[in-house]
């Protein structure tokens, strides 16, 4: 452990060799390290050449600049480890008082009672070891907080952000894609990539927890699925060969709710797996909006050799599907009623003809308005494709 260092400063010469003598164990130890000055101008010289001095013991009446100009000077300086006692007659208790209410640690009189400033000494460490330590701690803390920034920015890289997604098929097919994070990262991802000519997979998953152990096993989770969904696998097939794997590898229980489907830009057939996710909502192009059955098959990455099982849909022309996580409808207002399904249903009622990217504009000035300053406190995530 370094040695703290002191900074006395009095213009009386035999305070130095009192000083010496009575902490010379420490002295020796290597536990206090002190430094001497006759003024305040010599002080501030000792200081610039030693800025991890963090105790100073000053006289107040002094020549050439006297203790409570010290301080000022000291103040000004802004380091929140250093801490000045004062020393002056007893009689000087005006002064004594005015340096304390400018930001003096503590005081000793004149004579000085040794046993007293060696007590007054290790208060002052005390504190200062506190205050060092609590500036490591808010260190680590903003390095962290750096590196959810990095991972927040890498996770919103990770998913899908060019849109419209296929161009070349613009006339056939809308899609549109949001995720809002409740923390700087969060568990929530969706993705769409295409299969092959005329197929397109569609991806939106919930990851239990926050944070960043949630982020790691979404980004784990999406690149497990997406290279099975680009082999041509079935939607089935794809989520129990991307349990395997992920069963095969979780820890501390995580796993991910995941609806997978596969979209055929021609027909608008689409083939999908639900794995314990919230059913999405189909919207009709005449407004009206129906629940997709209740999923039969578990979620993804607790329980391995689980065959999912698939189901069918038929989008007709203008027709909607609207996919998301319970972050939309679970969203709370400051008395923690839900948004809930119904309102979002009347939503997409009103909103049977417009693109998905203004549905998913809509949701989220609903969910808004209703929440009002409620602290967010789950991912919100919207998928939506159209057939045009």
């Amino acid at each position: 452990m370094a040695a703290i260092k002191i900074l006395s400063v009095d213009d009386e010469a035999p305070l130095e060799l009192l000083m010496k003598q009575y902490f010379r164990r420490k002295i020796r130890n290597g536990e206090y390290e002190f430094f001497f000055a006759h003024n305040g101008l010599e002080a501030l010289s000792i200081l610039y050449n030693n800025p991890d001095i963090e105790i100073i013991l000053s006289d107040i009446n002094m020549p050439e600049m006297d203790g409570l100009t010290l301080l000022a000077k000291v103040n000004e300086m802004r380091n929140p480890a250093l801490r000045v006692i004062m020393v002056s007659a007893y009689g000087d208790m005006k002064n004594i008082r005015e340096a304390m209410n400018n930001g003096a640690f503590d005081f000793a009189t004149k004579p000085i009672d040794m046993d007293d400033l060696s007590l007054t000494i290790e208060k002052a460490i005390a504190q200062i070891n506190y205050v060092h330590e609590s500036m490591k701690e808010h260190a680590q803390l903003e390095s962290l907080k750096n590196d959810l920034t990095t991972a927040r920015d890498i996770q919103q890289y990770i998913l899908p952000r060019l849109f419209p997604p296929f161009p070349e098929d613009i006339d056939k097919v809308d899609i549109h894609a949001s995720m809002e994070a409740a923390k700087d990262i969060g568990g929530d991802f969706y993705d769409f990539f295409r299969i092959d000519d005329d197929h397109i997979a569609l991806v939106i998953a919930d990851v239990c927890g926050k944070g960043i152990p949630a982020a790691l096993f979404m980004a784990v989770s999406r690149t497990i699925i997406r290279s099975k969904g680009m082999q041509g696998c079935s939607a089935e097939a794809c989520l129990t060969e991307s349990n395997h794997l992920l069963a095969a590898y979780s820890m501390d229980n995580m796993f991910v709710t995941v609806f997978y489907a596969i979209y055929n830009i021609k027909t608008g057939f689409i083939t999908y797996s639900n794995a314990g996710h919230n059913p999405p909502l189909l919207l009709r192009r005449d407004g009206s909006v129906s629940e997709l059955p209740m999923s039969q098959n578990t979620i993804v990455g607790v329980i391995d050799d689980l065959e999912y099982q698939k189901d069918t849909l038929q989008l007709e022309q203008g027709d909607t599907l609207f996919m998301f996580t319970d972050g939309v409808t679970e969203a709370t207002d400051t008395e923690y009623n839900e948004f809930g399904i119904e309102r979002l249903d009347n939503i997409l009622r009103q909103h049977a003809n417009s693109s998905c990217q203004q549905i998913i504009e809509a949701v989220k000035t609903g969910i808004k308005d209703f929440v009002g300053e409620a602290e967010q406190s789950d991912d919100i995530t919207m998928l939506v494709v159209k057939r045009k």
